[in-house]
């Protein structure tokens, strides 16, 4: 059955042409039957067979087979060829104008010509002579309804098939959209860890160097001290492994990170340790928290240790040997404030001003994509008498 179906729907005009040799089989019996002893009957062969051809090539060119089935009606009348089985092809192409996709004015056109052709042919072969006015009039009613229910059904297809495609085509676009949102939700993501990529290694890194560069200064003299900052270096670069396994932990689909699972994201409580860490690799910081610390969401958790982290960065790359730093935390009722200070050489002009390039990383740009990213506010820019400032606004919320 289902290959038949397809056969169908492969075929409309083989299968169209099947029906149409059918009735012009039945027609033409009937014009044999109604020709016998009249000469007159003869021009209702060439009626028939075009008639027959409208139902082949209804599909193809319905419009101009509904042309070909108008003139052959005016043709019966005019030739008194009376109702016959071909003319079954009138209620078939008004139908197949009425569900096609031409213009609508043609589709009017034949409901119009289907009303008009039940009356004219009561009226040239009147099925009772001395009938009433009203029973006229009731008979070509009811021979008009096969006509207007053949345009109504074709009329419900068409709208049932538009209704259809405009379903698909929606569906269509809004496959386009989830693909648009994904490719977007990709770059966000990457862009993310992008981020992340640039403050762990930036932060960590830094911190080795100048460690290494002190032992290197005082191997000779003190080599305890040497040790000392050798340890650091070790501590500083597994955290840098560790906060890297679970950021790459992301990337991965139904895998734990290495050593089993995934090392938690940094959050406000870590620092102080933070902190503690910087003044060991040799920067004077003086850190403080105003305010009753409280739950804050994860964003703003990370957002806030990570700008604390690239700001004492910074300081180490740009303050110069004798710059001190100081870190404040206030937690406001809305708000938690965020100010790093430094009373180094300060920072190059791009670094605040032409978007936070510093012609090796993004440091101040990946600050201010994370802040807007929890709706907050950044200030960076050079501090009154020498050094830098960078303060931040994030807003709280409920932790849930």
């Amino acid at each position: 059955m289902q290959r038949l179906y397809d056969f169908i729907r492969r075929h409309p005009t083989s299968v169209d042409s099947f029906w149409a040799v059918l009735l012009l089989g039945f027609s033409l019996l009937w014009a044999v039957q109604a020709s016998m002893g009249s000469d007159s009957r003869i021009a209702a062969f060439p009626i028939i067979t075009l008639l027959c051809l409208v139902v082949a090539l209804r599909r193809r060119a319905p419009q101009k087979m509904l042309l070909l089935a108008v003139l052959m009606g005016v043709a019966q009348l005019v030739l008194d060829v009376e109702v016959n089985p071909a003319d079954w092809a009138m209620l078939v192409i008004i139908y197949t104008v009425a569900a096609s996709d031409g213009p609508r004015w043609i589709s009017r056109v034949a409901l119009i010509g289907g009303l008009a052709a039940a009356p004219l042919a009561h009226l040239r072969w009147p099925a009772d002579k001395d009938g009433t006015v009203l029973a006229s009039v009731f008979f070509s009613i009811v021979m008009a309804l096969p006509f207007a229910l053949a345009w109504v059904l074709g009329d419900s297809m068409r709208t049932r098939r538009a209704y259809f495609a405009e379903l698909e085509e929606r569906a269509a676009r809004l496959e386009k959209e989830r693909e648009a949102q994904s490719k977007v939700a990709v770059a966000a993501e990457r862009a993310r860890i992008a981020r992340e990529l640039h403050d762990v290694v930036a932060h960590n890194v830094s911190v080795m160097v100048v460690q290494a560069d002190g032992a290197a200064y005082v191997l000779d003299a003190s080599p305890a001290q040497a040790r000392q900052a050798l340890e650091t270096i070790s501590s500083t670069g597994r955290q840098a492994l560790a906060e890297m396994r679970r950021l790459l932990g992301v990337l991965r689909t139904g895998e734990q990170a290495v050593g089993g699972e995934y090392v938690p994201q940094p959050d406000v409580e870590q620092i102080e340790d933070l902190v503690e860490k910087v003044r060991t690799a040799g920067l004077s910081v003086d850190f403080k928290v105003e305010g009753t610390p409280r739950p804050l969401p994860s964003g703003v958790e990370l957002t806030a240790y990570r700008i604390v982290q690239e700001a004492l960065t910074n300081t180490r790359k740009h303050g110069g040997p004798e710059a001190g730093a100081s870190v404040r935390l206030v937690y406001f009722d809305d708000g938690l404030g965020l100010l790093v200070e430094d009373d180094g050489r300060g920072a190059a002009h791009e670094l605040y001003e032409d978007g936070g390039a510093d012609g090796q990383g993004h440091g101040l740009i990946g600050m201010r994509e994370r802040v807007g990213m929890v709706g907050g506010t950044l200030d960076a820019g050079p501090r009154p008498g020498g050094g830098f400032r960078i303060s931040a606004l994030l807003p709280l919320k409920p932790a849930h």
